[in-house]
């Protein structure tokens, strides 16, 4: 995870609240398209044409990939298995 100083981070709090409160607003079957759009449309304004940019920006989608499912996937999988027994 990128953990940014706690100083850091009220940088983008507001506008990461505002933006989720938008998309929460939208109907469940847009949410996913709509942020989508959104990361996209940020990775092609953060990086210029440029393949090692291309390269940086696909490295930073499979470390919030992978950081998203060790933080939160893997710990309610984890419960899962406690409350419903694990696979034989």
């Amino acid at each position: 995870m990128p953990y940014i100083k706690q100083e850091k981070r009220p940088l983008y709090t507001k506008e990461i609240e505002a933006l989720v409160k938008k998309l929460e607003e939208q109907p469940l079957t847009e949410q996913d398209g709509d942020l989508n759009y959104i990361v996209t449309s940020i990775l092609k304004l953060l990086y210029k044409p440029r393949y090692f940019n291309y390269n940086r920006a696909i490295g930073v989608l499979e470390a919030i990939k992978q950081e998203y499912y060790r933080r939160v996937v893997a710990p309610y999988e984890d419960t899962k298995i406690k409350d419903n027994g694990d696979v034989p």
